[in-house]
């Protein structure tokens, strides 16, 4: 039994901005933008409501640069930029994740198993505060009910049956004909349960800004006090490029250090 940690969202390489964190504790979950307009998702910029003040994904930049896309290079803006799918990964609502990055993503991830947990973390910056950094918190989790992986070699019938099994996942609502849209990777899906989705307020700071030696400006480091409690065992410690964490940890545990969604 374990836990992985997984960065999610909105930053400055896919949207240009972070979801905002306002003074009372509460915050925005803002997904990435899609890499394809070919896709199910009804859920665009412009139509991503935020949770806590009337506006929407939309308002945090006027350009997108979707990579990788299949017709090249592309800058999205102006009313088109309203009009872009987002791809809504991890989907708190329907309790669905699905994941292609290597670096630790896919081998951790892929071994999850019922009961296991799957968190989730994201930059967020203080709405209030100007002056103050910006961090990596953990937004909300979801306990693992079922784990899928398409591989490149199977075949269309055996991806189709996979993608059928997770249909809210943002992956399935990207593929066509039995494919995948990045058909060359391996690509995990994971449905969860209860106790699981978005925190409403609190989220759990995870990271904090040290310089290292060898760099001129201070970069988001795991906090220590976190990788003792949460018993991190791999991932390392540098947070600016969204590690996948796996910690020696049962999903109980982590949920009873971390509450319940809804009731925190």
């Amino acid at each position: 039994m374990t836990v992985v940690l997984a960065g999610i969202g909105s930053d400055t390489t896919n949207v240009g901005a972070l979801g905002p964190m306002y003074a009372d504790g509460t915050f925005e979950y803002v997904p990435i933008p899609e890499k394809t307009r070919a896709t199910m998702e009804t859920q665009t910029l412009g139509t991503w409501a935020f949770r806590y003040r009337d506006d929407c994904a939309a308002s945090l930049t006027n350009r997108i640069h979707p990579q990788p896309v299949q017709d090249g290079d592309v800058t999205i803006s102006g009313e088109e930029l309203e009009d872009w799918p987002l791809h809504h990964d991890p989907n708190f609502d329907a309790l669905t994740y699905g994941e292609h990055r290597t670096s630790g993503y896919v081998s951790r991830l892929r071994t999850l198993e019922a009961g296991d947990v799957v968190g989730f973390y994201a930059g967020l910056r203080r709405e209030d505060d100007p002056e103050a950094r910006a961090h990596r918190y953990l937004i909300g989790y979801m306990t693992v009910n079922r784990v899928d992986v398409v591989t490149p070699d199977l075949s269309a019938d055996d991806v189709t049956a996979i993608l059928e099994a997770h249909p809210e996942n943002a992956h399935t609502k990207r593929a066509g004909d039995g494919e995948l849209y990045l058909s060359d990777k391996s690509v995990v899906l994971i449905d969860g349960r209860e106790p699981g989705g978005l925190f409403d307020a609190d989220p759990i700071r995870m990271s904090e800004y040290r310089v290292k030696p060898g760099n001129e400006r201070a970069q988001y480091y795991l906090r220590e006090e976190l990788r003792d409690d949460w018993a991190i065992e791999a991932g390392g410690t540098n947070m600016m490029y969204k590690p996948a964490y796996r910690c020696a940890l049962e999903g109980e545990s982590f949920v009873e250090s971390v509450g319940v969604p809804g009731q925190r």
